[in-house]
């Protein structure tokens, strides 16, 4: 058992008191660079602080605690996850990782116990991309590949992210100063919420992440010829939404063929839009996702050439563009049997699963092996006030990272 153990309800209380600081009232609503997210960065350096690190923010607003080793500058066991939310969201997602990992390290503080390696605690301030639409600004900068055209993007309010960092008193010059090196991390190991209902479903309070999937995302626009509902015969009629909807279909029976891999059309419009007008055009997305990028080509390939034959037995135009495209991150297998064994130590059975949603692991691949360690959520429900853990698997959570931790071997 490990010399002392984190405390799941003060990881609670905290994941409560980081959700109070949001642009909403009564919803938890917290975005790049805002005075919500300075709030709770603020928070997060107290805490860091009261668990024995140095705290600090980054040139893009990432907030860094370090834990020394045995003697000061060795290379540090990376934990982190986001501080940043969808708008009216959850109260976990990324905020149970941040202060599980400081927890781990109060611990270990309180215990005396400086190891054979730093430990450093990140809260990334952007992985959602709500604000600029780049996901993962935080860790892509830490991994030293975040572009430079990105500082061009704008918000809502046609702010650029590189006035908004001025507006937040950092300098976009110096974004690459964020940038970690390789030989600096013996790894990055992330805490989260599952996000879905595979760990609930099998009656377990965790499971070790086998790998990030993959994603390609599309716009599909079929044309055909708008007309009256009343006048164009059945067999005559060019519908561009009878044809969406046998797209639609393709894409739910492609998806689900493999396993592991998903589809989804989350948008479709269809224009001109009116109660007595058969569709002349409709535009619909498709998110095919997958742990294993060929099961993910192969499916999107299949999709394609469903699609085309649709549009050709139906007369219409067809255009398929790739809006975006993420190859799946696989984790490291010894970090995976490492966090086995410490699920195996709470007497817990071991579950491995890929995570369907993205994470700032994807991003700090670049730079280091990296492993996720999921805690169950209630029905599944993440990306929304509804999501809910108990104390208790967030108090399983925070012990098998310690102990994940106190057996690691630089």
């Amino acid at each position: 058992m490990p010399a002392a153990l984190p405390d799941p309800q003060r990881i609670m209380a905290r994941c409560d008191a980081l959700a109070r600081c949001s642009e909403q009232e009564g919803a938890l609503t917290r975005i790049y660079l805002s005075p919500e997210l300075k709030a709770a960065s603020a928070l997060v350096i107290e805490w860091m602080r009261e668990a024995g690190m140095q705290a600090r923010i980054d040139a893009v607003g990432n907030v860094v605690g370090r834990y020394e080793g045995e003697r000061p500058g060795l290379p540090c066991l990376m934990l982190g996850s986001h501080l940043d939310t969808v708008r009216d969201a959850g109260k976990y997602d990324g905020m149970l990782g941040i202060v599980t990992g400081i927890d781990c390290v109060h611990a270990l503080a309180a215990a005396g116990r400086r190891l054979s390696f730093a430990i450093e605690v990140v809260a990334f301030g952007d992985e959602e991309g709500v604000r600029f639409g780049s996901t993962l600004i935080g860790s892509r900068a830490v991994a030293g590949n975040l572009p430079a055209a990105v500082l061009d993007d704008r918000d809502a309010a046609g702010r650029s992210l590189a006035q908004a960092l001025r507006d937040a008193g950092f300098d976009p010059g110096q974004v690459a100063a964020a940038a970690r090196r390789h030989d600096e991390l013996l790894a990055y190991v992330e805490l989260h919420i599952e996000q879905g209902p595979v760990l609930e479903a099998a009656g377990l309070p965790v499971g070790v992440v086998s790998a990030i999937n993959g994603f390609t995302r599309m716009r599909v626009t079929l044309g055909g010829t708008a007309g009256h509902a009343g006048t164009v015969p059945m067999g005559m009629r060019r519908d561009a939404l009878a044809a969406a909807a046998e797209c639609v279909l393709a894409v739910e029976r492609i998806g689900g063929a493999v396993a592991e891999r998903v589809a989804t059309v989350g948008r479709i419009e269809a224009m001109p839009g009116a109660l007595n007008v058969i569709p002349g055009e409709v535009r619909f997305t498709v998110d095919t996702r997958s742990p294993s990028d060929s099961s993910r080509e192969a499916a999107v390939a299949e999709m394609r050439q469903a699609f085309e034959s649709t549009a050709a037995r139906r007369g219409l135009s067809l255009q398929l563009e790739v809006l975006q495209q993420q190859s799946a991150t696989t984790c490291a297998e010894r970090l995976q049997a490492r966090l086995e064994r410490a699920v195996a130590a709470e007497g817990i059975a071991i579950h491995r699963l890929p995570s369907g949603a993205g994470h700032d692991g994807m991003a700090m691949s670049a730079i280091a092996d990296v492993a996720m360690l999921f805690v169950r959520c209630k029905g599944g429900i993440s990306h929304n006030p509804a999501e809910s853990i108990t104390a208790e698997d967030a108090g399983v959570g925070a012990r098998v990272l310690q102990r994940f931790i106190e057996a690691y071997q630089a």
